[in-house]
């Protein structure tokens, strides 16, 4: 049997408006879970509804549970609010719209323990519907896309990740100019201050992806608006298109980001589980990469407009 680690373990969820996903979310991380957390911090920015879900378990003999009431701005806002009443060696966040598995503490401390180079730690994001929703199978390769390997990455969800304390008061607040990308942003300054990002897919969560076609563009033009306010503002970040055109390598890279639109759905449909997913995939895969792409272009021409 494994050693129990004893550094301290917080998790910070932020809510807004979502009683019914949160009470799911704190029962599988309060009740569901084989090693407690120390702490849980919610942070509600929204009406009253939640309140006494996380009420409700403020006297857990086991976890100290702290509800922080906020209005809502952003969700980095009110993860900046959260983090303050933290006080783990190790913070986790992840989202009233998920549900973290039952040994989801205990790996995320190991992974801490055996991983000193690494900043922040996660794992995969599995859609909760994704064996019979076939949109759910698609957000779970477009959106949350989960290799089966350990490896170093460049950013991680903020869904499903954990930081080092030393790390977080190295780093400060997130960024809450942005509405989008702040775990991008956040997660790259990580990596600046030389840890690296570890990701473990046997550290799991349960998501509920978007519902419907409409929502899965929408969230995916939003994510392309923060790609190009987090490219602004780290030019060196890695980055799909040129940020000059100045020699033949940025003039190529200008190309392949038009190109991609239409091989990138091709390569990703066939990622897809059995042929009629594969090839229902991959017209909304490339309505999927028109938004995300105009997503980042409508985002320059704003930003160029208000400067």
């Amino acid at each position: 049997m494994a050693q129990k680690i004893n550094s301290k373990f917080s998790v910070l969820i932020c809510t807004y408006n979502r009683p019914e996903m949160l009470k799911m979310a704190l029962e599988a991380l309060i009740e569901g879970t084989d090693e407690k957390p120390d702490q849980v911090v919610v942070v509600i920015g929204g009406d009253t509804r939640s309140d006494p879900i996380v009420e409700a378990y403020k006297d857990h003999p086991d976890i100290e549970v702290k509800l922080v009431k906020t209005k809502n701005v952003n969700l980095a806002t009110s993860r900046n609010i959260g983090l303050l009443h933290c006080t783990g060696d190790i913070i986790a966040m992840t989202d009233d719209d998920a549900e973290v598995f039952p040994d989801w503490v205990t790996r995320m401390k190991e992974a801490h323990a055996a991983h000193p180079e690494a900043g922040a730690v996660g794992g995969a994001v599995i859609g909760s519907t994704s064996k019979s929703s076939f949109l759910s199978r698609l957000a779970d390769l477009a959106t949350f896309p989960s290799p089966s390997e350990t490896k170093y990455v460049r950013t991680l969800p903020g869904v499903n990740i954990s930081y080092k304390r030393k790390v977080l008061d190295e780093i400060g607040p997130q960024d809450v100019t942005l509405f989008r990308g702040e775990d991008v942003d956040f997660n790259w300054r990580v990596k600046k201050i030389g840890f690296e990002i570890f990701y473990d897919p046997q550290i799991k969560v349960i998501h509920h992806h978007r519902p419907t076609l409409l929502k899965f563009w929408h969230q995916n033009y939003m994510y392309g608006r923060a790609y190009y306010l987090v490219r602004k503002k780290w030019p060196e970040m890695y980055c799909i298109y040129p940020h000059h055109l100045k020699n033949a390598k940025d003039f190529l890279k200008l190309g392949n980001f038009f190109a991609a639109i239409f091989y990138e759905p091709v390569v990703y449909s066939l990622r897809m589980p059995g042929l009629f997913d594969k090839i229902k995939a991959m017209p909304i895969l490339w309505i999927n990469q028109l938004v995300w792409k105009f997503g980042m272009i409508q985002q320059m021409i704003i930003d160029r407009k208000t400067t």
